[in-house]
């Protein structure tokens, strides 16, 4: 035992130090993100292509890519539904289904499954992991997910078109890119979920997102915020990605607003300040109970947190020393998904409208 602890100490100080070197080592690289117009803002939102929710294989070791749809009930449930051709986690096809319930109780079933399990369309969404089955293009999506005791059938009528913000990808020096495009930013949902043998029919408003990428998201991103809302007819999508200190510390904050089924701004000239931190026991970091998001002269939103529905700390399996020593000099990596309430103020074309809500959000941290 002994001997096995100072062999960890001994492997962890020369990662430690072999990173450290690494980091300093290298020269400062940029963040690329290239927008349809001057400065940070589109001044044409370009429409997505099929192929462009299709699967992205690439012949690279950091290759990864999902295919996310979520769906918030009028029942009181809420659904999220993934299916992975790469994890960035395990480097094998995976699905994840969860399930939230109306007395706050989270389900979850996720599964592994081999290369050959996959088989997926590079026109079209249209993507099968065993029994497992993503499929679509605008303005109709399906998804269907069976794993253990937890199972969704939704269909999703997306009530309008597509969203990239720019050109969809985030550049990291020579490292590689991150893409990020929303096929559905907005749906109505109809259909089934499954626990264990309760049948429950659902509906409800979705939406769905698609990522892939070359670059290891640990390595390169410090955070990121994520989120949508839903008020009336106004839909809002924000994301700010922080980049680490050898990227600059930049960060990219695309941020889309829709009424009804027209985008009036797609930009990145967003303030995203954080409110008073909370510290989660569970994820072994703090996290902002309070964001707000705006674009001035244009729209500001406040979210304020009141659940945390996950908080998961990416270290929690690991070996005591290792979590202590990357704890203490390097990270404190964590997932958190958030239930809040949200107020929103909207300025276009001398209307102003106020408005008020709940949505689901999330936060990431690699260090």
């Amino acid at each position: 035992m002994r001997k096995k602890i100072v062999l960890t100490i001994a492997v962890l100080a020369l990662v430690t130090i072999s990173l450290v070197d690494y980091a300093l080592s290298r020269p400062a690289e940029p963040v690329t993100f290239n927008w349809n117009g001057s400065g940070l803002t589109d001044e044409v939102v370009v429409p997505l292509r099929p192929e462009e929710d299709a699967i992205h294989l690439e012949d690279d070791e950091n290759y990864f890519e999902w295919w996310y749809f979520d769906a918030h009930l009028e029942n009181g449930y809420s659904v999220v539904g993934v299916l992975h051709a790469r994890h960035m986690g395990s480097g094998q096809p995976e699905t994840l289904l969860e399930i939230h319930t109306p007395t706050g109780e989270n389900l979850s079933a996720d599964k592994l499954y081999s290369e050959s399990d996959l088989r997926a369309s590079a026109q079209e969404c249209d993507v099968w992991l065993g029994g497992n089955h993503v499929h679509g293009h605008y303005p109709k999506y399906h998804l269907f997910i069976s794993e253990g005791e937890l199972e969704a059938d939704l269909t999703f009528y997306s009530q309008m078109q597509g969203w990239k913000p720019g050109e969809g990808k985030f550049f990291y020096g020579d490292d590689g890119y991150f893409a990020w495009v929303v096929p559905v930013p907005r749906a109505q949902v109809e259909g089934t979920i499954k626990i264990g043998d309760k049948v429950i029919p659902v509906s409800g408003t979705g939406y769905h997102d698609h990522n892939w990428g070359t670059v290891d998201l640990s390595k390169v991103i410090s955070y990121w915020y994520w989120g949508r809302l839903y008020a009336n007819d106004f839909t809002l999508i924000y994301a700010d990605v922080a980049a680490k200190k050898h990227y600059r510390n930049t960060h990219v904050r695309p941020l889309m607003l829709a009424c009804s089924d027209q985008i009036l701004l797609s930009t990145g000239e967003v303030v995203v300040r954080e409110g008073e931190e909370t510290f989660s026991q569970e994820a072994n970091r703090a996290y902002p109970a309070h964001l707000d998001i705006s674009v001035p002269g244009k729209v500001s939103v406040t979210l304020e947190v009141k659940e945390v529905t996950e908080a998961t700390d990416f270290l929690e399996d690991r070996n005591p020393i290792l979590k202590w020593v990357v704890n203490t000099f390097l990270a404190r990596p964590a997932y958190f998904r958030f239930l809040s309430d949200f107020t929103m103020h909207v300025e276009h074309e001398g209307q102003t409208y106020d408005l008020e809500g709940e949505t689901l959000h999330e936060m990431i941290a690699f260090e």
